[in-house]
């Protein structure tokens, strides 16, 4: 056995035992080129111990950065647009970068894992050779944490077995739950398939289907229909993970609980590599709705009365566990209802919509419909029924490549979002104590002039507030900011145009209108916080924030900065604005 091997293993042991690590020695990664570099035979013998699971991914522009005329570009571009192949390269991210902020990098080397034991031998290798890490399941990282230049990714994306159990008892624990496990590389469609359409159960997922499991856990993880169910971080029984010294841990709240705590909203790679995770479901409810429509003021004063409305009137009849997702608001005076609902039927879902409405109808000289209103409900049981919305609906987006599974749909709101190229984005928790009837005046100017600046949203289903006792209850027993458990909502304001695609002609960005849009995000942003700030959703925040320890965190980051240390004191894994990576540079490469 070598000497650091030795060491290794006398540190894995002293963690175990709670007791802190003798000494952290971070020193700065090497890169290929550099001195210290694996040499090919190295590599070669981490490829056979992994059982040939070692690639080299390529770029996901394929032969277009030689010829965007050619037949092979030509093809692969309309690829592009479809998460379901980004999803399947090695080397792809859901997005396309952000304007002077990260660019997409493919690692040299990806150990594409098909089981824990593939993730071990990456991270001891990665460990042993000092190499930086990066950590990719479904790559939905606005941020760009998926990825990094000169890095072994750990690809998890083969990883996509899913366990229905009646009866679920976390080990050391004495109480059985109904549960499902999920290996790290499923998406949340493959799992709403078997929990929801095949089981007739409910497990707190993402709204996007192509959205990681596990990445989407470590996060928080929002969901359309979170105000009754919580975050998916909340419903975390247990989780394996394989943390920096190679132990594959399992964490529940009776073994590893710290870490256990970390992992439930602390963000993604940044405590460990998760392997499988188990959550609670629940039992599936007769239906799922909707409310939908766009409507149109004539004037400024027209419109600052339309948001007064809406919001005593979500206050009074939508501020509650039934109704989740969106309302946005627009600098051409309109205002978009997109909602989601569960527990309810057609006819209840009128019922609660009918005094909004009658306002709206009672002023034909203010207000115009420009897309019809449309409220009701539907099977619970066929919300993520693939088969079905391929007959049915207009709902999905499929995948069109020969052979492609059938599960492989998204819902067609989502599809910009493939390949977006993010020119500025930013959330802000809204307290609920803005709802008080002296308070919605304040909310409502906010909202107003932030609107004159750049569309913004109101996420109602990433604010707990109104919902769920017992979900909120579990959502405080994880690492994520409390203020997103008393906040009503999570406004974003964002702005990304087309993809582009690096190095191919004819794509590149117009930079002058996206520093444009991010000067306006900005100052749409900045309004909303003037009426209250409960922080930022670590998924879906600023990347330039400079308080991003408290806007993600809050009073929680203190604590979660010691678990960090505690399991991975060199640093093994960092993320730009994650927990610990205040102690590297930028590209995660040298110690601070």
């Amino acid at each position: 056995m070598r000497r650091r091997d030795l060491l290794t293993g006398l540190a894995a042991t002293t963690l175990a035992a709670g007791a802190p690590p003798a000494e952290a020695r971070a020193v700065r990664r090497v890169r290929p080129g550099d001195p210290g570099w694996p040499s090919e035979a190295e590599w070669e013998r981490l490829g056979r111990r992994v059982d040939g699971n070692l690639v080299q991914p390529g770029s996901l522009y394929g032969t277009c950065t030689e010829d965007v005329a050619g037949v092979p570009c030509r093809a692969l571009l309309p690829n592009l647009r479809n998460p379901f192949f980004i999803g399947d390269q090695a080397g792809g991210t859901q997005v396309s970068g952000w304007l002077d902020a990260w660019a997409p990098a493919v690692s040299p080397y990806a150990v594409a894992a098909h089981s824990t034991a593939d993730v071990v031998a990456a991270v001891n290798f990665a460990r042993r050779h000092n190499l930086r890490v990066a950590v990719k399941g479904g790559g939905h990282s606005y941020q760009g944490t998926s990825n990094a230049p000169d890095s072994l990714l750990i690809w998890l994306h083969p990883m996509q077995a899913i366990t229905m159990h009646d009866a679920f008892t976390p080990q050391g624990g004495s109480e059985a739950t109904p549960a499902v496990s999920i290996e790290a590389g499923a998406l949340w469609i493959q799992a709403y398939d078997i929990v929801s359409v095949q089981n007739g159960r409910y497990a707190q997922g993402g709204g996007c289907t192509t959205v990681g499991v596990a990445g989407h856990i470590q996060s928080g993880g929002y969901g359309s229909f979170s105000k009754r169910y919580g975050t998916a971080a909340g419903n975390l029984l247990e989780a394996e993970v394989v943390t920096a010294d190679g132990r594959v841990r399992v964490c529940n709240e009776r073994r590893n609980s710290d870490l256990f705590w970390a992992l439930k909203g602390g963000g993604g790679g940044s405590f460990g590599v998760i392997t499988r995770v188990t959550v609670r479901t629940y039992e599936l409810p007769e239906h799922f709705g909707w409310a939908s429509g766009v409507i149109k003021a004539n004037s400024d004063a027209a419109y600052r009365r339309l948001i007064t409305e809406f919001i005593s009137f979500y206050a009074i009849a939508l501020f509650n566990p039934h109704w989740g997702e969106q309302a946005h608001f627009r600098p051409n005076n309109t205002f978009e209802m997109s909602f989601v609902s569960q527990g309810l039927s057609t006819a209840e879902s009128r019922e609660v919509w009918a005094p909004f409405l009658a306002w709206i109808a009672a002023s034909p000289a203010d207000y115009e419909i420009v897309e019809e209103i449309d409220v009701g409900a539907g099977d619970a049981r066929r919300w993520w029924d693939t088969s079905y919305h391929r007959e049915h609906t207009t709902s999905m987006h499929f995948d069109p490549r020969p052979g492609a599974a059938p599960l492989n749909g998204w819902w067609s709101g989502d599809g910009d979002q493939v390949s977006m190229f993010l020119h500025a984005y930013d959330s802000i928790w809204l307290p609920q104590s803005l709802l008080q009837a002296d308070q919605q005046e304040r909310l409502v100017d906010a909202l107003f002039r932030a609107s004159r600046a750049h569309s913004l949203g109101l996420h109602f289903n990433k604010g707990l507030a109104g919902g769920d006792v017992q979900a909120c209850a579990h959502a405080r027993t994880t690492a994520t900011n409390p203020g997103a458990v008393d906040a009503f909502a999570l406004a974003i304001i964002a702005d990304g145009g087309p993809p582009p695609y690096l190095h191919i002609p004819g794509y590149e960005a117009d930079l002058n209108e996206a520093h444009a849009d991010a000067e306006a995000v900005g100052r749409a942003a900045a309004a909303i916080r003037a009426s209250g700030d409960s922080g930022s959703y670590v998924s879906e925040s600023d990347y330039f924030n400079e308080s991003w320890r408290e806007a993600f965190w809050g009073r929680n980051y203190p604590r979660l900065l010691a678990i960090k240390r505690r399991y991975d004191p060199n640093g093994l894994f960092i993320v730009h604005h994650g927990v610990g990576s205040e102690d590297w540079s930028a590209d995660g490469f040298t110690p601070a």
